[in-house]
């Protein structure tokens, strides 16, 4: 397996990330002159030399800022302009030798109610309310990176599944064909987390039965599952066969190996060996349906004198995958 991080390209972070035996990163970039609702050779090419010069790999473009992508998912006046921006972020990913994009389909961008969850000996964590995320106003919520104010007041409707997927499905069609003309490879993320719906905007990757719809919507070798286990684990499915479902038909682009404990409606992330998922059987899930690609621990437990960041999780989260991969290999080289 290799291994990235998130990061914002600071040198302080792909210093630490090279230090502690990681092979790449994530990240969406902050948008340069002239990147005018896409990235622009000039900033993708600037942000992966930065990355390269730490012997590091851009393992993985994250969908870009939530300004150039909202109106397309929303089916908004507009997205046919984001849409056509979306395929020159991919072409200009290909001009650089980037192959790789992740993208989602939550609009409202909630994640989680809370950041405060107790974990073993103090430390903090993300958890997750459903009482907390119901009751607010129409595309509105404390948590959101949305802005109500971006929607033409006559388009403030609840968006339903119906309409989600066909709106994931125009984009699918137009930026699927630029997918495979470039080599670029686009990753589906789950909703996160994967309820119904949140003020009043259904979200639709929410079960494994939606991305095999999903990928049978506009089939391509360039499309692909971002499989976020602690999203799958919260669906309440069963994990490891479901990612050998995925695996075994090469539709696992990346992997985050994170864990969490309790059900769909009220969880918290928790260490990797302390949460709902079996951890050693989903790492030999992987390997069974023959996935080696990358994977991330992807979000930080808060440590007792930790960065904002989380220098010392990651540090402990990276060992702990390459440990997992190693022991089921039975070999130290990865």
């Amino acid at each position: 397996m290799k291994i990235f991080l998130g990061t914002d390209f600071s040198d302080d972070r792909l210093k630490f990330t090279a230090q502690i035996g990681a092979d790449g990163v994530s990240g969406a970039p902050e948008p340069g002159p002239g990147d005018d609702g896409f990235y622009s050779v000039e900033t993708l090419r600037k942000h992966r030399e930065r990355v390269e010069s730490y012997g590091l790999e851009w393992a993985a473009v994250r969908m870009a800022p939530l300004e150039w992508t909202y109106r397309w998912m929303l089916g908004l006046p507009g997205a046919e302009e984001q849409i056509e921006n979306f395929k020159k972020t991919i072409r200009n990913m290909a001009d650089v030798g980037l192959v790789f994009i992740i993208f989602n389909m939550h609009a409202l961008r909630i994640y989680q109610t809370s950041d405060q969850a107790p974990e073993r000996a103090g430390a903090r964590s993300t958890s997750f309310d459903i009482s907390l995320a119901t009751g607010n106003p129409l595309m509105e919520h404390p948590n959101s990176g949305f802005d109500i104010d971006w929607v033409p007041e006559d388009q403030r409707e609840p968006r339903s599944d119906e309409q989600m997927w066909s709106n994931l499905k125009t984009f699918l069609e137009a930026v699927t064909p630029v997918a495979e003309e470039t080599g670029v490879r686009l990753g589906l993320h789950p909703d996160d987390p994967p309820v119904a719906e949140i003020s009043g905007i259904a979200r639709i990757m929410r079960s494994p039965e939606a991305f095999r719809k999903y990928l049978d919507l506009v089939p391509s070798d360039n499309t692909g599952v971002v499989f976020c286990q602690g999203c799958f684990t919260e669906m309440g499915c069963d994990v490891p066969a479901e990612i050998r479902h995925f695996g075994e038909r090469g539709k696992i682009f990346s992997v985050d190996f994170r864990n969490i404990k309790g059900t769909l409606e009220n969880f918290q992330e928790t260490f990797p060996e302390t949460g709902n998922a079996d951890m050693v059987a989903t790492m030999r899930a992987y390997h069974d349906s023959g996935f080696d690609g990358w994977m991330t621990p992807d979000h930080a437990i808060h440590l007792d004198g930790d960065s904002s960041w989380g220098h010392r999780y990651w540090a402990y989260a990276v060992g702990h995958i390459r440990g997992l991969d190693q022991a089921l290999k039975g070999t130290s080289r990865s």
